[in-house]
């Protein structure tokens, strides 16, 4: 499992996707999210402002990531 490291309280899915390298921009990342193709915690989810927190996982393309501080 890889892992993102947050400097806040917490990050938007479109971001951590960016930040995790998995999609290469904010428009990639909608679309992938609002498809139902992102996992957040195991369960799909579809709203790209999402906020991940510390602990939080999210997996696409069959890569998990998991949100640390």
């Amino acid at each position: 499992m890889e892992k993102i490291v947050i400097k806040d309280e917490f990050i938007k899915l479109g971001q951590a996707l960016k930040l995790a390298g998995l999609v290469s921009s904010g428009v990639e990342a909608k679309i992938v999210i609002t498809e139902g193709e992102v996992l957040v915690n195991n369960e799909v989810e579809t709203r790209r402002g999402k906020k991940l927190y510390e602990g939080d996982t999210f997996t696409f393309n069959g890569i998990t990531c998991e949100v640390t501080k």
